[in-house]
Parts: C-alpha cells; structure tokens; sequence
C-alpha cells in the first residue's frame, strides 16, 4: 500500500502493523478506567470529584514520564522505548491482584500511575513512529489507521470491566491479571523481534540548540494546547458517560450502561477512525477536523439540554465525531515540527495531562447534575475548531 512507502521505496507496511497493534493494548486500559470511576464511587463510597483521581493518576503519569521517554527513545531507539512501556504497563496490571485484597483507593491510584507511566513510553514511542512510516503527506492516514485498532481496545475495555467488574461475582483483579499476561507475553516479543530504526529525529536533542525553533513556533505550540484540550474532553466525557447515562435513564444499570458505552460510544469512535482513514485520502486532514469540531460542538450542547434519551443519543454520536481529533492533531503537530521528532512527540504526549485535570472539574461542576460538568468539554471543542480553522488557513497560503 502506498502510505506506508517513503519516497525512497522502502516499505514499512509488517513493522507498521506490529506496532499498530499497541494501540489496541492502552484502548482498552483507558477505557476500562471509565468502568473503574463509577466502581470505585459505589464501592468505595466516594465522589465523583474524588474518582476523577482515577484519570489524574494515569494522566498525570503521561505528563511525568513524557520527557524521560523521550530521552529514552533518542538514546536506545523506538524498540526499546516499546519494551520499557510493556513491563511498567504488565508491573502496574498485576499490581491490581494485591490491591484487590486491600480495597485501598490510594493503592489502586499508585498502580493506575505505574500503567500511566508505561502507557506514556508506547505513545511516545508508537505515534510517531507509525507518522513516519511512509511519505509525510499521508501521515495523518496511518495515524489514524493505528488508532482504529485503538478504537477496538475502546470497546473491549468497558465491556471487559462492565462484565467482571459490574457482574454477579464483581472480580476487580481478574481483568487486568488478563490484561498484564498478554502485555507480558508481548514484551517478550519485542524483546526478540527486529523493527526498523527510523533515525529523522537523531537530531532533535534537547540540548540541541537549533531545537529553540520548536519553541518559536506559534503553530506547533497551539498544537500542544489543542491536544491538551481535545484530551481534557474524551477523558472528562468518559469518565462521566455512565453517571450521565444513569441520570438521564433511570431504568439503566451500571453493567447496561457500560455496555452501552462499548457498543453504543465507543463503536462510533472506532468507526469514526475507520471513515476517517479512508476519507483522509480525498479531504485534507484540516477540513476533516472542522467538520468533526463542529459536530461534536452541537452534540455537546444536546448533552447540556440534558433532554432524557435524546441527549444520550448525543453523547454516543459525539464519539464518531472525536474519534479522527487525537490523531489528526498529532500527525499535523508532527509535520509542523520538522525534524524535531522526538523533542515534539514528547512534548504532543506531555499535552496529555489535560486528561488528569478534566475529570476532578466535571466532577466538582456536576457533582449534583453531571450533565453541567459537560460545558468543559463544550469549550475544549470550540478549540480544536479553532486549530483546525488555522491549520486549513495555512494550507491555503
């Protein structure tokens, strides 16, 4: 296939697969968390503001560790930047075995930082690993073909949680025990295999001193900013897609509600990412995401009316519309970047804290309605709008 041929012939298409399918590995362990913030409200007897700590755990991880990954990647290369990711992922799933006999919330939160950590190594080892797997012009397309096997580890994750974590006999070690074997055995894997080493971003070191245009690049920098945002946004409606659903629906239970969120949200955003892949090839990614920005505004504001199963309706179709945002924003940063590869995934990756912070302010806002807490995602839209719109104006200079 062509998108995954460079301009010199060399084709990336098996080493493009293998790495693709990590995506669908930190799918399902952000998405399993949406199951663990209602869990943990019930259970636990805690707040909404207080099981957003869930998300800030992880995220906050992203934000900590993007930096030393980076340098991780530069030093010893993307395979070993995978292999890092792998066992801190496996170290904090099995960490959850003893945390389900101590029920300790600060506990599980210790493990959610440990899987946060090794989710940040893979991100900032695969998404820009896969951008340049073939011409730059089409780096958007992979992208978003490598986050369509992330959009299938959106669904199995509430449905994996719904069923074990919400069922009869609730077990909260047994999914991430399953979880930690396979990403255990796929470290081994890795160990062993032999991927290509990509080496544009050699000389993107910090300590570069040319890396200083990175930072005088207003552009690359309102890339930061819209990904933080667009991040706050799908994790502050994930976390709270269950409470809402429950409020909205009163006849739902949390294990219907979970699975509505798998079949119902994150099928659309997966086939949202399918789509996306396929029109990418004849509308530019810019008029793509303005498209999506715009859907997703109104379906917000649906959200917001909190008018029973027609705002539920919303929430789910807001999935299909967010689901090309993450990608189409890395890859088009990425390109903006240049050579400064790893200096920019590292930093596009740190962006990812805005997903620590969303959670705990929808909680504290919608503590008593969450369909309120919506209006952050509402305004983190509107800036992705904005980037988009200055993307397409670029584009036509």
């Amino acid at each position: 296939m062509s998108m995954f041929k460079t301009k010199q012939g060399v084709n990336y298409i098996a080493p493009f697969f293998l790495v693709a399918s990590l995506f669908l590995l930190w799918g399902v362990a952000h998405s399993i968390l949406d199951v663990l913030n209602k869990h943990f409200q019930t259970v636990l007897e805690i707040s909404k503001a207080q099981s957003g700590l869930v998300q800030t755990m992880v995220y906050g991880g992203y934000f900590l560790m993007a930096l030393p990954a980076g340098w991780i990647i530069r030093k010893w290369g993307y395979r070993r930047g995978i292999i890092v990711g792998l066992t801190l992922f496996a170290i904090g799933a099995f960490l959850f075995i003893p945390g389900s006999r101590l029920m300790s919330f600060p506990f599980f939160l210790f493990s959610l930082f440990v899987i946060g950590c090794g989710l940040t190594c893979l991100e900032t080892s695969s998404n820009p690993y896969v951008s340049i797997m073939g011409d730059s012009a089409d780096a958007s397309r992979r992208l978003n073909l490598a986050q369509s096997f992330n959009g299938l580890g959106w669904i199995v994750g509430p449905l994996l949680g719904g069923l074990l974590i919400f069922g009869e006999d609730s077990n909260l070690a047994l999914p991430y025990a399953l979880i930690g074997c396979v990403v255990a055995v796929l470290a081994v894997v890795f160990v062993f295999v032999k991927l290509p080493e990509i080496s544009v971003e050699k000389q993107a070191d910090v300590a570069d001193t040319q890396s200083g245009m990175l930072w005088r690049n207003g552009l690359f920098l309102f890339g930061i900013l819209t990904l933080m945002l667009y991040v706050a946004a799908q994790t502050g409606i994930n976390s709270f897609f269950i409470n809402f659903v429950l409020e909205s629906l009163p006849d739902m239970t949390p294990r219907m509600a979970a699975v509505l969120l798998s079949f119902g949200g994150m099928a659309l955003f997966m086939l949202g990412r399918l789509l996306g892949t396929a029109v990418m090839s004849r509308v530019a990614p810019a008029k793509l995401l303005i498209i999506c920005a715009l859907g997703a505004v109104a379906c917000m504001l649906a959200v917001i009316a909190n008018h029973g199963i027609f705002s539920v309706v919303a929430l789910c179709l807001c999935f299909f519309f967010e689901s090309v945002m993450f990608p189409t924003i890395f890859s088009q940063s990425i390109v903006l970047a240049g050579e400064h590869t790893a200096l920019a995934s590292s930093l596009l990756t740190m962006s990812i804290v805005g997903g620590a912070i969303a959670p705990v302010v929808m909680g504290r806002i919608g503590e008593n309605s969450i369909s309120f807490g919506f209006v952050l995602p509402l305004c983190c839209f509107v800036f992705v709008l904005v980037f988009g719109c200055l993307l397409h104006k670029r584009s036509h200079k």
